[in-house]
């Protein structure tokens, strides 16, 4: 057998290619499906089936495009429906791959359909598990993604609970491949491992420990951050289905603007986002620019801070093509175009730019005190771990909803984890007229390095 892990970082989501005896199966594929094709035809073998976990929130899955470019099956749990033609398989129910089978153990709580595909060699011994969104390195899946009302996140808790209680039935050496990494959404805190074992997750995964349902529900149901806003719209097109593959989507949105058609599309209300890095950014850019910069988990950042929006785009040459198949992978299909010559062209014909100035962590740490405020942008979690006693914790998800907290004569130096997230935070301070703003470099990775004392209480 030969397993095959493609992991996609700004989505910190597993895509999973599993062969034997020349048959593949697929298993959770995103939507830029040619990779697995590619390594298919590589191996000289034919894709079989395309397993789902379950109907993904956080990404759109390539499913539909996959079978009707190789003729697969698609294969969901137990009593899943969909607008195109699936198997909605029973729990237990075994599928042959080559010399080896595939049992489909339904495992609902993160969602009702959702499923685990165990492994059995040809011997018939388990050997390894693809867990999807049910357990995850550390973590398990958020249970607050129901689609149908009367279900509560306390009921899908207690169905995860039971499903968790026979994944734990397994053999600890059972090799376990989850469906996302540190940085998801669909957990709380995922671990930054790409594998397992099960072994491992009965003794270090607090959601894997002894104890009785009441209380994994408490636990479960707590500390959970409120999905992105995509989430429920990425759900119901996986379920329902799609027209568009990703091919068609870069005919049409991989478009060259020039400045003048540029300038008049903005002033229709498109939002322009800025995808250079966050120093490009810092340095020049147009004004009312979003910067999310490609260098990070950019796809998820667009769905957490905006709706199903027309987009116009601002791109370093050559990431044309990137930055709209990743505004794709989430289901973000309306872009008008690219800025031809980009930021370099848009100031050559005169029109005005802006930039937001940046402090090292140290330069920072001798300003706190001196009359400045200090936003957090961080998340609770992040925040428990440490902070400065006089910021406001203000995580960025939720910036565009607080700014009215926030007092546009004041200056502010805004700080996250790394970098990444406060220049995002920056740009939607800068677009929304606070204009006296500055940008922390390293963020608090940098900060704490400095000796700054740290608290774990701050003002919320």
């Amino acid at each position: 057998m030969y397993i095959q892990q493609l992991y996609t970082g700004c989505l910190a989501q597993a895509a999973y290619y599993i062969e034997s005896e020349g048959e593949v199966a697929i298993i959770d594929p995103l939507r830029d499906i040619q990779v697995y094709i590619d390594i298919a035809n590589a191996r000289k073998a034919t894709i079989k089936y395309v397993f789902e976990t379950h109907f993904h929130a956080d990404f759109i899955s390539g499913h539909i495009d996959l079978v009707k470019k190789t003729g697969a099956k698609i294969v969901y749990g137990p009593k899943a429906q969909a607008g195109y033609d699936i198997i909605s398989a029973d729990d237990g129910t075994i599928f042959k791959l080559g010399k080896c089978a595939i049992e489909l153990i339904h495992t609902p709580g993160h969602t009702l359909e959702s499923s685990c595909f165990l492994i059995k060699d040809e011997n018939n011994k388990p050997t390894s598990i693809f867990t999807g969104d049910t357990l995850f390195v550390g973590d398990v899946g958020r249970v607050d993604l129901a689609v149908k009302q009367t279900l509560s996140k306390e009921d899908l808790a207690g169905m995860l609970y039971d499903s968790l209680e026979k994944l734990k039935q397994l053999p600890d050496d059972l090799i376990v491949y989850p469906g996302h990494g540190a940085g998801s959404a669909c957990g709380k805190n995922i671990g930054k491992e790409s594998t397992t074992t099960m072994g491992a997750q009965k003794k270090g995964n607090y959601a894997m420990q002894p104890m009785a349902k009441d209380a994994f529900i408490t636990m479960a149901v707590n500390g959970l951050e409120t999905p992105p806003q995509y989430f429920f719209v990425d759900a119901a097109i996986n379920r329902k289905g799609y027209e568009d593959n990703m091919e068609s989507l870069l005919k049409k949105n991989v478009h060259a603007i020039d400045v003048e058609d540029f300038k008049r599309a903005i002033d229709i209300n498109h939002v322009v986002l800025d995808t250079r890095s966050a120093e490009d950014f810092a340095a020049c850019h147009i004004p009312g620019a979003i910067n999310i910069g490609l260098g990070g988990q950019f796809a998820i950042w667009v769905g957490s801070l905006f709706a199903d929006v027309p987009f116009l785009l601002i791109c370093d040459e050559g990431k044309e093509n990137e930055s709209v198949m990743r505004l794709a992978r989430v289901g973000y299909d309306k872009v008008e175009g690219y800025l031809k010559g980009g930021v370099q062209a848009w100031k050559a014909a005169g029109n005005p730019i802006q930039s937001i100035e940046s402090v090292t962590a140290e330069e920072f740490v001798k300003q706190i005190g001196k009359g400045s405020k200090l936003i957090d942008v961080r998340n609770e979690g992040e925040v428990s771990n440490g902070s400065i006693k006089e910021a406001i914790n203000i995580p960025l998800a939720a910036l565009p909803k607080r700014l009215a907290e926030l007092d546009k004569n004041e200056h502010y130096y805004v700080y996250c984890q790394g970098g990444y997230r406060s220049m995002i935070a920056n740009s939607i301070l800068q677009k929304n007229g606070f204009n006296n703003i500055t940008n922390v470099l390293g963020g608090m990775g940098a900060i704490s390095k400095t000796g700054i004392e740290l608290e774990v209480s701050i003002e919320v």
